[in-house]
């Protein structure tokens, strides 16, 4: 398989597999997406890995398998392209992409998904696609535009530059740099910890973030109250609180 759903510590690891560079070729993509549909729905998954292994995260799309597509084929696989990559956005958990190496391309789309973003210091991204004669088709003039801001996105879009690690984290692109040996690990440990915390107030904080970013600020801050005043009925506020008032804050314990 070109991806694989690996689980441990509350954490699942999507794992892209597609030597040697991970090309997100159509079989791929829709693995992505029946994965990422399961870390979803899985109870024993409370946070997600997004990792390409220690040398590559993604280097982009599969160029020889799109070469033979004309516009009716791509026309009827453009949606299914982004919706493989919307399902990981989608994901009601907290998500990090462990980028190491190349994040190109498709391969950026895919760490645009994710919640945080940890690259190694080997780390080069960059959307690429203006080369081809193309543009970003799996959400990268829409994610990376909300992420870094429409200037330094038209910037990395409209040249088809890549960014180093360092660069990328200087513009928002990438929340932390470290070692490439140390980025599974870190990306790992970042992802356990909020495994341990409370569930739903974590799917609520996401869901309003990223929702409230698409809508006017008062559409916004009535899911915030809704979500809000909705916690108060869950075990989790119960036992936040009453941890709180008896031990002071950090210290509850969530199922």
């Amino acid at each position: 398989m070109t991806v694989s759903l690996e689980v441990a510590e509350g954490v699942g690891t999507l794992r892209l597999d597609r030597p040697p560079m991970n090309a997100l070729d159509i079989a791929t993509q829709d693995r992505l997406k029946e994965l990422a549909e399961e870390a979803a729905r899985r109870e024993d998954v409370r946070a997600v890995v997004v990792y390409g292994g220690e040398k590559v995260f993604a280097a982009g799309a599969d160029i020889k398998e799109m070469q033979e597509m004309d516009h009716t084929a791509m026309v009827l696989r453009a949606r299914a392209l982004q919706d493989s990559f919307t399902a990981v956005a989608r994901i009601p958990k907290p998500v990090v992409a462990a980028v190491t190496g190349y994040a190109l391309g498709g391969g950026c789309e895919l760490a645009l998904c994710a919640d945080f973003r940890i690259a190694g210091e080997n780390a080069k991204l960059g959307q690429p696609e203006i080369l081809l004669g193309l543009i970003p088709g799996a959400g990268g003039t829409q994610r990376l535009a909300r992420l870094v801001g429409p200037s330094k996105a038209k910037d990395l879009i409209f040249t088809g530059r890549m960014v180093k690690a360092e660069e990328a984290r200087e513009i928002g692109l990438v929340d932390r740099v470290v070692p490439a040996d140390e980025v599974y690990p870190q990306a790992h440990a970042w992802a356990a910890k909020l495994a341990q915390g409370p569930a739903l107030a974590l799917r609520a904080a996401k869901e309003s973030i990223d929702t409230g970013l698409e809508t006017d600020i008062d559409t916004g801050l009535a899911m915030e109250r809704n979500w809000f005043a909705g916690l108060f009925a869950t075990e989790d506020r119960e036992r936040g609180m009453r941890s709180f008032v008896a031990e002071g804050p950090g210290k509850a314990k969530f199922l």
